[in-house]
Order: structure tokens, then C-alpha cells, then sequence
């Protein structure tokens, strides 16, 4: 564990060297396709961004037995979900997950005491064929960022380097 806390306390502070020099520090693509996302977005006047986060094996470490429906959060992560609620309304997360209603119920309750918001749940009402004009959204939701597992999202390496970026843009 000791290792695991040094480990992520050099690539907090190499991250924040690169971004005060501009050195060549490595990033994970998501991370890259966040920094052009946010230049696109301003190019374009976009005034919000829509982030979509899976739970399990991204948020909280999964139970795949189910038997408890907690949230147990990976390292930074509450921090970083705490941060963006309350410091970049120019984000909004939208819980992105396959879990039961019931265990939905239970996330948010969780969420909400943490004081993380999410939006939505699994949609994006906001961007549609009328709203946005970008595509046909009838049944794959608009989003700028997706965090999941499945699309290589690493949560004991990236949630530190999100937190980091977000200080900084």
C-alpha cells in the first residue's frame, strides 16, 4: 500500500510539473482526449461538457457476488467527483451503469451524502436530434467523456491524474 500511495504521489507530482513546464510526462489517452476535448469545446463556445461514469470497476470497486450494494470507492475518487460537483459546473456527470434500479437507489442516497451529483442516469436529455444537432441520439446518449472500465479507464492511476487536470484547466 505504501508503494502504491509513493507511486501515485510521483505521478501527482510529475503531472504537476508538466503542466507549470511542459515537460513530456506520460499520460493516458483519456487524459489527452480530455485536455482536447476542453480546447474544442471551447473553440466552439460550448458552455458544458457531458461526462459519462460507470460505477463498478471505475467508481467502486466491484462485488460481482452483489452481496453488498455499497459504494467502495477507489483511491481519489470521491475527491475528484467532489471537486467537479462543486467546482466545474461546466461538467456534468451522468452515472453511466448497468446496475438494477434498486442498486441505482442505493449509489445516489450514497452519492448525495458524499456530496456528488450526478445529473442524469444513464441518458442524456440534453443533446437530441433537435437539441444539438450533432447525430441521432435515439438510442446511444450524447456524452464528451465516457469513464468505464471496458474503455481502458485504469481508476488506481486515473482518477489522480483527472484531479490534477481539473486543478488546472
Amino acid at each position: 500500500m505504501i508503494f502504491f500511495i509513493l507511486k501515485n504521489i510521483i505521478i501527482f507530482e510529475n503531472l504537476k510539473n508538466e503542466k507549470m513546464k511542459n515537460n513530456s510526462v506520460y499520460k493516458p489517452a483519456l487524459l489527452k482526449w480530455i485536455e482536447k476535448m476542453f480546447l474544442h469545446a471551447e473553440q466552439h463556445k460550448w458552455f458544458e461538457t457531458y461526462w459519462f461514469i460507470d460505477v463498478h470497476g471505475v467508481i467502486s470497486k466491484p462485488d460481482y457476488r452483489k452481496k453488498v450494494k455499497e459504494i467502495e470507492y477507489y483511491l481519489y475518487v470521491k475527491e475528484t467527483l467532489q471537486y467537479i460537483t462543486k467546482n466545474r459546473p461546466d461538467i456534468i456527470m451522468i452515472l453511466y451503469t448497468s446496475s438494477y434500479p434498486d442498486e441505482i437507489e442505493i449509489y445516489m442516497k450514497q452519492f448525495e451524502k458524499d456530496e456528488i451529483f450526478f445529473k442524469y442516469v444513464n441518458e442524456n436529455p440534453e443533446i437530441n436530434e433537435t437539441k444539438g444537432n450533432f447525430g441521432c441520439y435515439d438510442k446511444k446518449p450524447y456524452y464528451n467523456v465516457l469513464i468505464d472500465d471496458k474503455s481502458s479507464f485504469d481508476p488506481e492511476l486515473d482518477w489522480l491524474t483527472i484531479l490534477v487536470l481539473n486543478n488546472f484547466i
